[in-house]
């Protein structure tokens, strides 16, 4: 019936991913079972599903049971998938910051006393960043469902009112969180520890260095709106993999994060301190392009034209992601 699967949902779609088919057979099972001692061979009505599911209690604390142990950093309902994100975020950043020094120490071999201090403060810093924007994510992606959540399930609860199974479509899928948490990672900590890597690489039989895109005198006042933009695009993930599916609420709360993404990144790529000023000037020095060439004409016009197309994908990207929301919000 339509109101055990609802239950059964209920129960399990906040238990480890690996124990869920074996908890839900269980607990099917057990409410068959209680069914037909209940119903004997007569028909099953619903008065008797609703009394066996309230017999059994309700799915918050039947969900407490089934996972054994009490975990209250976040929420037992959520604990779970925080520590493994927590892990995978820790892990990108550890592998981040390795294979920055790494790269800098086969670049230049000279230097690798002072890049392995930069990765010691990296690690320093890094760690509680990452920890801290994961765990405000859960926290607030708890919170803001959990008002709900209580009301359900609390002690005074009624079969009738649990919540449809929502749409396939509508689901959230747990891998697409954690890939968009660890490509926001990646970028942050790329972008904080090591912007200066982030140009054109030139080699002449060996590396000789970096044309930078990032005005290097000025990009220290810039690394907050860094943190905060991509600190956002953490918190959006996690409020995701938290609803597990989408909602018109979570469609308010990305629409809102996206739109404090839009308007840092504009305010920071639109300020004339953020790009190189010497960009061009450097190829030339550098000996990649030589001015007045076919080459440095068309860099040239790339370049100047950077910005447009930068705000141009980022508004296509950030309002596609709202609207792509509102659709699947919508799918019964």
């Amino acid at each position: 019936m339509e109101l055990i699967n609802r239950y059964i949902y209920a129960v399990t779609h906040k238990l480890p991913q690996s124990q869920r088919k074996d908890i839900a057979d269980e607990l099917r099972g057990l409410i068959e079972d209680m069914l037909d001692e209940r119903a004997g061979i007569g028909k099953i009505r619903e008065s008797d599903v609703e009394e066996v599911l309230l017999e059994l209690g309700s799915p918050r604390e039947l969900a407490d049971k089934y996972r054994g142990t009490k975990k209250y950093l976040i929420g037992p309902e959520v604990y779970d998938s925080y520590v493994l994100v927590l892990k995978i975020v820790l892990i990108v950043v550890s592998a981040s910051i390795g294979v920055g020094f790494l790269i800098r120490t086969i670049l230049e071999p000279i230097s690798i006393l002072e890049y392995f201090i930069d990765m010691i403060i990296s690690f320093v810093t890094a760690f509680p960043m990452a920890f801290g924007w994961t765990t405000f994510g859960f926290a607030l992606g708890e919170y803001y469902g959990g008002v709900k959540q209580k009301e359900l399930f609390g002690q005074e609860w009624k079969p009738s009112e649990l919540p449809p199974i929502p749409d396939e479509k509508r689901r959230i899928k747990r891998g697409e969180s954690i890939a968009g948490i660890i490509f926001y990672v990646i970028v942050l900590v790329f972008l904080s520890f090591s912007s200066e890597y982030f140009g054109v690489w030139v080699f002449r039989d060996e590396f000789t260095g970096v044309v930078p895109f990032l005005n290097e005198q000025t990009y220290g006042k810039y690394l907050l709106f860094i943190i905060l933009i991509f600190g956002f695009g953490i918190l959006k993930e996690c409020l995701k993999l938290v609803s597990g599916k989408w909602t018109y609420k979570l469609v308010i709360y990305t629409a809102l994060v996206n739109t404090i993404s839009m308007i840092a990144i504009l305010l920071m790529i639109s300020g004339s301190g953020f790009w190189n000023p010497n960009f061009m000037n450097g190829l030339v020095e550098a000996g990649v392009v030589i001015v007045g060439s076919e080459a440095f004409d068309i860099i040239k016009v790339i370049w100047n034209q950077l910005t447009l197309w930068i705000v141009i994908l980022l508004i296509f990207g950030l309002v596609w992601d709202v609207v792509d929301g509102l659709i699947r919000a919508g799918k019964k």
